[in-house]
């Protein structure tokens, strides 16, 4: 077991799934702990876990991302504990509905949790780090945010923010010393597909990768410094293609005349 400290890693949604596997192998790489979730109890057995088995401080914060106060209190906690150099944005929810079919005041707290706190821990952790000179954000996006038409609209246009924020973040950031790490995860045999209502049993096991698996091809994209990561894209240079294909086209994206196909018929 490594002796290295590396500060504290505040985690949200935690207590499960993505979120708990990386509470167990940062602890490992020598990060104290800030675990964020609803469900107190299931992170109080948690702590006990990492804490009896890696000796690293752990602490339980039992806050609703997607209530005000609750996320509040999770902002407060970054002007307070000035030992956090990592923040692992992982909280979310998702579903397979069609738009049509969705309730919008759930689309809504989609939103509120995907976009909206991701945003504010964001903007909370990020000072701090900027003052020290040292930090890195993991934000967990999904490859819905480069194929959205996979799963409900709303889901994919809040996985697709959390990347375009992540690479933004890291255009404003790699010079201060604040690394930024996108991670877009296929489909992961997590609690996220019973909560959408797609028992995980219904999905190809092919399609499907375990949450520790997924987490530990997460984590070398990280050591290698990657913006991005997708652990299930074989040929990393498809996303190559695609990203080299978006930047040259991005200085060609504003311009004072109206390209010709669309000039009015005479």
């Amino acid at each position: 077991m490594t002796q290295t400290h590396l500060g504290t890693a505040l985690i949200t949604g935690a207590s499960s799934g993505i979120g708990a596997v990386y509470a167990g192998r940062l602890a490992r790489r020598g990060y104290d702990l800030v675990l964020v979730a609803r469900n107190r109890e299931r992170l109080a057995a948690l702590a006990s876990r990492i804490t009896t088995e890696t000796q690293r401080n752990v602490e339980v914060f039992d806050a609703d991302l997607g209530d005000k106060d609750g996320l509040a209190s999770v902002e407060a906690k970054f002007k307070q504990d000035a030992t956090i150099t990592l923040l692992v944005n992982n909280a979310g929810v998702g579903t397979h509905t069609p738009l049509a079919d969705s309730d919008v005041d759930a689309m809504s707290r989609m939103i509120d949790l995907n976009v909206t706190a991701l945003t504010r821990l964001t903007y909370a952790a990020v000072p701090g780090f900027l003052s020290r000179g040292k930090g890195a954000v993991i934000n967990i996006s999904s490859i819905v945010a480069i194929a959205p038409e996979m799963l409900n609209g709303v889901y994919g246009g809040s996985k697709a923010f959390v990347l375009a924020f992540s690479q933004s973040l890291h255009h404003e950031l790699a010079g201060k010393g604040i690394r930024v790490q996108a991670v877009l995860p296929g489909a992961t045999a997590t609690d996220f597909w019973q909560t959408g209502g797609l028992p995980l049993e219904n999905l190809d096991k092919a399609i499907v990768m375990s949450a520790e698996n997924m987490v530990d091809a997460a984590l070398v994209g990280f050591d290698r410094g990657e913006l991005v990561t997708i652990p299930s894209l074989h040929d990393a240079s498809k996303w190559d293609d695609l990203e080299g294909a978006r930047r040259a086209m991005s200085n060609l994206l504003s311009t004072n005349t109206p390209a010709p196909r669309y000039a009015a018929p005479r």
